[in-house]
């Protein structure tokens, strides 16, 4: 009896340490590297889009992240008074 139960849990233990070996390898199989456009072009008209920010214009971009660099994220300016 115990030498029967001894048995079982050897076989499951083995069973399950085989299991583990059954991995397959994970690659990208040639589909590449998607490249990430620029930034500033932005995903087309939104009503979340900042006012005053033109799809694909960087000098406008990059004046809306040195504003709101300035006075959204700035404590030193926003707890002025």
């Amino acid at each position: 009896m115990i030498q029967r139960f001894t048995l079982t849990i050897a076989a499951a233990a083995l069973a399950l340490g085989l299991a583990a070996c059954g991995d397959q390898p994970q690659e990208m199989n040639g589909a590449g590297v998607k490249q990430d456009g620029v930034p500033y072009s932005g995903v087309g008209k939104s009503q979340y889009a900042q006012g005053g920010w033109s799809v694909g214009d960087k000098a406008s971009w990059e004046q809306q992240l040195k504003a709101r660099a300035q006075y959204g994220q700035n404590d030193y300016t926003r707890m002025s008074k």
